[in-house]
């Protein structure tokens, strides 16, 4: 049976994320949909960190593997869960087990058998030690029953309400098949770039610097899609270019990753392209400023607090977003309203009480007037850098020298992540579609874990916290979980290891010829029900 919204969605804070159902992109979709076409998407700057999602978050990982791997349920434009590898499922009424029927006769693209062992090795052995937001989401589950071969129970020390939001993705919890895993180094396995999935599409080739090619999955569970014969991925690392690629038709499909976001302002007159902007989704992320704790200079809060003032968000929003993102004041944006609250310290832009506090904190000017010079590291993704560039000449105004490094995505995570070379970051990850699932991992001590990527790079350490966030992971009462909430919000708020500044939209860009593409999901989606129009209006 399924479970109700109710029961496990109801702490999930979807109910106030979008909903509108996106129409087909041309009325010829209700008609027969035609077969054949590549599809070809734009995918922004190449990611070198692999393409498979369940050992990390990044945006590429799961813009590609979402094609290629299903996962154990998907979502409908309410958000409610909805079959895809599991037929139905179970909840215990004491909340410490979560039993899948698994879907018959499902294989891998190598032909083996897609089973219940699958899912338990996933779970146990790559989700709870390598993802960085499966390291929370699944520290509940203890063991993985499989009675059979398409029966999964996971086993729970501690109710986790949030669980069935995380196993709606395939991307969020994707599973890997065991027997070309098991046994092997998980992080050095070759198939992390060349993965062998069950989805509607199979991967064919990565070409590095240039795209990766995936083709029809004849086999696939859920005939007669996929529709189109292949989907190829273009990495175009010049965001204009991205834009001159669609408005030429060598690019279908592209989003705010991959198109600057004044030639969306532009592209959105073009009556042959259809522009959604979606200022909520599951994958609804935050951009942060963050701190290396380790650094000597950040120990003391009122320079961090100092930092914090030194944002002017509104011009952010206005004049580097183009209005393609909301300014956000506390580690849950307004987007997941179950447990968004503006009970919490704020810091607007203020440099005469930045200043204040530097001189506080015993941070003088020198005889040059500088009193700091520290490194930031903008990720390569979306309009991040404009950022920094805005925080270094507000820090300058009171004594403080930024200097900017750009890097690839690569050489981002591995410095940040692994190296933990750097002194302060800004970088956008998914905030929900739970705090337990998105924000927990940046704060909670026991996700500090060099070599997990988008997980808790300022070494931030608070028992206080640490004993909500454990609390609020099992808590099934909604109100005590949002109470739980709003005080971890308020503790890491005035604490300020990270300041969140704004909360940038998903907006998608299509061609007319896209028949049936569209809805919450946006390019995250596995496509198989999209198809090309060959004789497009």
């Amino acid at each position: 049976m399924a479970v109700s919204r109710r029961s496990f969605l109801g702490y999930a804070a979807l109910a106030g994320m979008a909903t509108d159902l996106a129409l087909p992109l041309s009325a010829r979709a209700a008609q027969p949909l035609p077969r054949g076409g590549t599809l070809v998407i734009g995918s922004g700057p190449e990611a070198t960190s692999g393409l498979t999602s369940a050992i990390t978050s990044a945006g590429t990982a799961q813009l590609v593997s979402g094609k290629i791997f299903d996962g154990l349920l998907t979502f409908d434009e309410q958000f409610n869960p909805k079959p895809q590898l599991a037929t139905r499922w179970e909840a215990a009424r004491d909340g410490l087990s979560l039993t899948f029927h698994l879907r018959p006769n499902v294989r891998w693209h190598d032909g083996q058998p897609f089973t219940s062992k699958d899912v338990a090795y996933s779970v146990l052995e790559i989700w709870k030690k390598y993802h960085s937001r499966g390291r929370t989401t699944f520290a509940n589950v203890i063991a993985v029953d499989t009675p059979d071969a398409l029966t999964a129970t996971l086993r729970l020390i501690k109710p986790a309400p949030y669980l069935l939001s995380a196993l709606m993705s395939s991307v969020e919890a994707q599973i890997l098949p065991q027997h070309l895993y098991a046994g092997r180094d998980v992080l050095s396995n070759p198939l992390n770039n060349a993965p062998v999935g069950n989805g509607p599409f199979k991967f064919v080739k990565w070409e590095q610097g240039n795209y990766v090619l995936l083709e029809r999955n004849p086999d696939y569970w859920d005939a007669p899609r996929p529709y189109v014969d292949k989907v190829l991925f273009r990495f175009i690392a010049d965001r204009s270019g991205g834009a001159s690629a669609l408005e030429t038709g060598e690019v279908h499909l592209a989003d705010n990753y991959g198109v600057a976001l004044t030639d969306i302002v532009r592209l959105s007159r073009n009556p042959q392209i259809v522009v959604k902007d979606y200022p909520s989704t599951y994958i609804t992320g935050t951009a942060a400023f963050e701190f290396n704790l380790d650094r000597p200079q950040f120990r003391d809060p009122r320079v961090r607090q100092a930092f914090a003032h030194a944002f002017d968000r509104d011009f952010i929003v206005k004049n580097i977003w183009l209005g393609y993102a909301d300014k956000v004041e506390a580690p849950i944006p307004k987007a997941f309203p179950a447990f968004f609250t503006a009970d919490v310290p704020t810091y607007p832009l203020d440099l005469a009480k930045a200043e204040a506090l530097l001189d506080a904190a015993g941070l003088k000017r020198d005889a040059k007037g500088v009193r700091l010079t520290l490194t930031n590291d903008p990720a390569p993704t979306g309009p991040l850098a404009p950022i920094a560039q805005h925080l270094r000449s507000n820090l300058q105004k009171i004594g403080v020298r930024l200097n900017i490094r750009s890097s690839d995505f690569g050489e981002f995570v591995n410095r940040v992540y692994t190296r933990r070379d750097f002194d302060t970051i800004i970088y956008s990850a998914n905030a929900g579609p739970d705090p337990a699932i998105g924000t927990q991992r940046f704060y909670w001590s026991k996700n500090f874990k060099p070599g997990v990527a988008f997980s808790n790079a300022a070494d931030y350490n608070s028992p206080e916290v640490d004993q909500l966030l454990e609390s609020g992971q099992a808590e099934i009462d909604p109100a005590r979980r949002r109470d739980i909430y709003n005080r971890f919000q308020q503790k890491v708020q005035t604490d300020v290891a990270r300041i969140p500044l704004i909360s940038p939209h998903v907006v998608t860009l299509a061609r007319r010829e896209v028949l049936n593409f569209g809805g919450n999901q946006a390019l995250y989606a596995n496509l198989a029900n999209v198809a090309l129009d060959k004789k497009p209006a």
